[in-house]
């Protein structure tokens, strides 16, 4: 069975908008264009007067994690708050299907998430990338691991300077991960030279293992940086180790908008709608948006669900508006920017042949606050 959209107000994101149809066809996109004709076996939707988007995606989250109603700290499983270096986590292990807030993300359109474990630890845990199509982990999964969580700044300072450990400082927290990364090193080298001599490798360690898929380039580091201080001590290390990485947050990043575009560093920048909850979250402002797109800085828009529930993403990146952020950039980094990030461009991001059918039916322009999803589908099936 196939299904053609037709007279539809079409955003494929890569390209220009335009009044036409999308044809899907076994879970892809199978055709674009302003008239596409009809063959046997085609349901037909049509959609005069409203608006057909990717599906959104939010490169940084905790839905299903922090979950909704679960305040306490025994109930939420975002953080492994017992050791500074916990990478043999896996955030996808202590995810909900059944976290009433999926449900509400997909009715404001998102339907692609990296989960990540939260910011409490310098190495915090393994993140995964998952679509809203089932109430099945396994079946969600599109990359696991697909990132190692670390973090700077106040937050492992805070969650261990609490606790009379290292690191209380910014200085403990860069020692911690250098000397991580060092372990790692060594670890590296213990395997090559037991595969030189044709011995099995029997000290297998997972908190290295992590590590070690972040140094031979297979997943990136995600780094949770508020400060552009902390952006440039994260820099210095991953340039030291030799990995690749994105900034998390990156609430000063506008700061330096042009080391960061130099260097090419992608950012996911958010949540930006909120209140500042602490001292290095000051110079916060929605200015960033603008300063980071206009300097070509590859930069996504996170919620840090459950910051900002995601079912407002729209609503956060239509308030850059009056900030001077440019609507077409604003939805790339709803879109096709995140995608980027993440590695799935070539499957999701944008509304092209031979992607995914991850496509969204909005009443109207999702940066007008009347505008509701009414229906959405994921890999040309009907979701809601």
């Amino acid at each position: 069975m196939k299904l053609l959209f037709k007279n539809a107000n079409v955003f494929p994101i890569t390209s220009k908008p335009f009044k036409g149809d999308v044809l899907v066809k076994d879970s892809k996109i199978y055709k674009i264009g302003e008239s596409i004709k009809k063959d046997k076996d085609t349901e037909v939707i049509d959609l005069e007067g409203k608006y057909l988007i990717p599906g959104f995606i939010d490169a940084h989250s905790h839905i299903g994690l922090k979950e909704e109603s679960v305040n306490d700290p025994v109930g939420s499983d975002v953080n492994e708050v017992t050791d500074p270096i916990t990478a043999d986590v896996k955030a996808i292990d202590g995810f909900n299907p059944e976290d009433d807030a999926i449900d509400r993300a997909l009715s404001g359109g998102v339907t692609t998430v990296m989960i990540v474990p939260g910011s409490a630890n310098p190495i915090g845990g393994q993140g995964a990338i998952i679509k809203f199509k089932s109430k099945i982990v396994n079946e969600m999964i599109i990359k696991e691991p697909a990132g190692l969580k670390m973090a700077f700044g106040e937050n492992p300072k805070r969650v261990y300077g609490d606790q009379k450990k290292t690191p209380s400082t910014r200085l403990g927290v860069a020692s911690v991960i250098r000397s991580y990364f060092t372990r790692v090193q060594d670890y590296m080298k213990k395997k090559e030279i037991a595969q030189k001599d044709g011995r099995p490798f029997t000290e297998r360690d997972l908190k290295l293992e992590a590590g070690e898929k972040v140094l031979k380039g297979e997943i990136p580091a995600r780094i949770h940086a508020h400060r552009y201080d902390d952006i440039l001590t994260a820099t210095r290390i991953a340039e030291e180790f030799g990995f690749r990485f994105v900034i998390e947050h990156g609430t000063e990043g506008y700061k330096i908008a042009d080391y960061l575009k130099e260097k090419g560093i992608p950012v996911v920048v958010g949540p930006l709608m909120t209140f500042r909850t602490k001292r290095e979250l000051k110079d916060m402002t929605m200015d960033s948006i603008k300063i980071l797109n206009e300097k070509g800085v590859l930069t996504a828009l996170m919620c840090d669900h459950p910051v900002i529930p995601l079912e407002y993403a729209s609503i956060q990146a239509a308030s850059a508006l009056r900030y001077g952020a440019k609507e077409e950039d604003l939805l790339k980094m709803l879109t096709i920017n995140p995608a980027r990030i993440l590695g799935i461009s070539d499957r999701v991001g944008s509304i092209e042949e031979g992607k995914d059918a991850d496509l969204v039916i909005w009443s109207g322009h999702p940066f007008d606050a009347r505008s509701k999803v009414e229906s959405i589908y994921i890999e040309g099936i009907k979701i809601m």
